[in-house]
């Protein structure tokens, strides 16, 4: 604690005496200083002793000191020592009546007492209280790393939470809690995801402090660091205290984060190394080598290929941001939390990522797509601002599979992931597409301007008033060839339903019969039916 004046007033070898404001003591003294000037106010910052023998002062005219005390108050003087004996044998009554009607504590200073063996009292106690401050602080370290080093970050995070009397939270690269202690702070901790978000998004070392916005009983103050020293942080710490921060709970929380940043950056240098055998695994796979896979991929990614899994393939155009990165993010912390294995690798614009079917790394992954695709506009319209294409993400998940087959699923990746990029959409299952239709595959440029070129022919036929052949078509083909049903949809006789039939062979030069012109000219009638006939 830094010295107040009631720690002053009991050191037995100034012997001060309390003439006024005997019930504010405990104010604390940042430092004592004499003045005799008739306004020394310009020259405080707050939170003095300020000593005088009232040389320039008129101290017994009651509105002098009205003034003076009034405007040493309002300057945050915390204490006023008058050494008796000077220039007055006693303190003047009118001083005495200011002070105490300003609530500003006086202090009779005796003849025998310099004031410079206050100043060096007030810088002893001072210097003490900063030295017990980074005594305190290296204690602390010493405790937190030891805890980092038994316990981990939940160990840290309860031993930190102790010596701030308060609470600490660590929050992963989407802003999501990892740990809090104590265990109710988990809660408090998660309404500050908005805040944690904001502060990932500048340059690290960052910090910023928030105070309670969510109810009456969030009105702690609470501090949040970026961990890492990377452009992007990919992680952070909040601690939580009912006040402003002491110099020794400062250094705790400084030893805290330079902890959790060293462990950070461990982490991101094992990770390296864990891609590179992630990389080699996924090549093993994709080649077919799922017993050499499973030999490298040991307990790192070996639980991973012991279950079904999903190959979730995903590609960015250069776009602000990273988007790869972003999902990479999301989906790895969604891995970690939920404890699964997650293998995810990038290769240039494309990320390759092997997560459990079922599991959260997958659900967050569609999750975090759905987010996506509600910003961005429906296919064929311009996107506007913020709409979310700009990002440029495009995803495809496989069905669920093993390491045998990872290279077939790979390629149902690729398919859904093309089917997402013809669609607009962000983020395309294989299921999906196995579930649908193949018919909006057709709404394709390239597709339409085949199918246009097919019928052509027939169209400029029809155009000319000679015949019904393109309608004829459409309703021999979905009536499978059958002559009577396909006559009876047209209101006409079959004879005349054959004639037209070849006619289409005549003027197309393609036969009927083969079963690969009729699915050519059914699909090529779907493709066109929306804007023809």
């Amino acid at each position: 604690m830094p010295p107040t004046l009631a720690s002053l007033v009991h050191h037995s070898a100034l012997k001060l005496t309390v003439r006024a404001g005997g019930d504010r003591l405990d104010a604390p003294v940042r430092w004592a200083h004499a003045s005799e000037l008739a306004d020394p106010v310009p020259y405080m910052e707050g939170g003095e002793l300020l000593l005088i023998t009232a040389l320039k002062l008129d101290a017994e005219d009651p509105e002098a000191m009205s003034r003076y005390v009034r405007r040493l108050v309002g300057a945050g003087v915390v204490g006023l020592g008058f050494a008796v004996g000077v220039h007055y044998e006693d303190i003047p009554e009118a001083l005495v009546t200011a002070a105490e009607q300003e609530g500003l504590p006086l202090l009779e200073v005796p003849r025998r007492t310099p004031f410079i063996a206050i100043s060096k009292a007030v810088s002893a106690a001072i210097a003490a209280d900063q030295y017990r401050a980074v005594t305190a602080g290296f204690a602390a370290q010493r405790e937190l790393t030891r805890q980092a080093l038994t316990d981990g970050p939940e160990g840290l995070l309860a031993a930190l939470a102790g010596q701030v009397d308060g609470w600490a939270a660590l929050y992963d690269a989407s802003g999501a809690v990892v740990a809090a202690a104590p265990e109710w702070a988990g809660r408090r901790a998660a309404r500050l995801t908005a805040d944690v978000q904001r502060l990932r998004e500048r340059p690290a070392p960052a910090s910023a402090v928030v105070g309670g916005s969510e109810g009456p009983e969030d009105t702690d103050r609470v501090e949040l660091h970026s961990l890492g020293t990377s452009r992007r942080p990919r992680a952070a710490l909040a601690v939580g205290t009912a006040a402003a921060l002491g110099t020794a709970e400062r250094y705790a929380v400084h030893s805290a984060v330079a902890l959790l940043t060293l462990t950070t950056e461990r982490s991101r240098s094992l990770q390296a190394a864990e891609q590179r055998i992630g990389t080699a695994v996924l090549r093993m796979l994709l080649a077919g080598e799922p017993d050499h896979a499973r030999a490298v991929a040991g307990d790192l990614y070996g639980v991973l290929l012991d279950a079904p899994f999903r190959v979730i393939v995903a590609e960015s155009a250069p776009a602000a941001g990273d988007p790869l990165a972003a999902l990479a993010d999301v989906v790895e912390s969604a891995a970690a939390r939920a404890g699964e294995a997650v293998l995810a690798v990038p290769e240039g614009e494309r990320l390759v990522v092997l997560a459990a079917d079922g599991g959260a790394a997958v659900g967050a992954c569609t999750d975090h797509a759905a987010a996506l695709e509600s910003g961005r506009p429906a296919p064929g319209t311009d996107p506007g601002p913020g709409s979310g294409e700009e990002d440029g993400l495009v995803v495809g998940l496989s069905a669920p599979t093993g390491p045998i087959a990872a290279s077939a699923a790979y390629k149902q990746a690729e398919q859904a992931l093309s089917v997402a990029r013809r669609r607009g959409r962000v983020c395309v299952e294989h299921e999906q597409m196995a579930a649908g239709s193949v018919l909006p595959l057709l709404a394709d440029d390239a597709v339409r301007a085949f199918a246009d070129g097919l019928l052509r022919a027939l169209r400029e036929h029809d155009a000319t008033g000679r015949g019904d052949l393109v309608a004829s078509l459409r309703a021999w083909l979905s009536r499978h060839g059958q002559w009577d049903a396909a006559a009876a949809d047209l209101g006409v006789h079959r004879h005349t339903l054959r004639y037209r039939m070849r006619r289409v062979e005549e003027i197309l030069g393609r036969s009927l019969d083969d079963p690969d012109v009729r699915m050519e000219l059914w699909l090529a009638l779907k493709a066109t039916s929306s804007d023809r006939d």
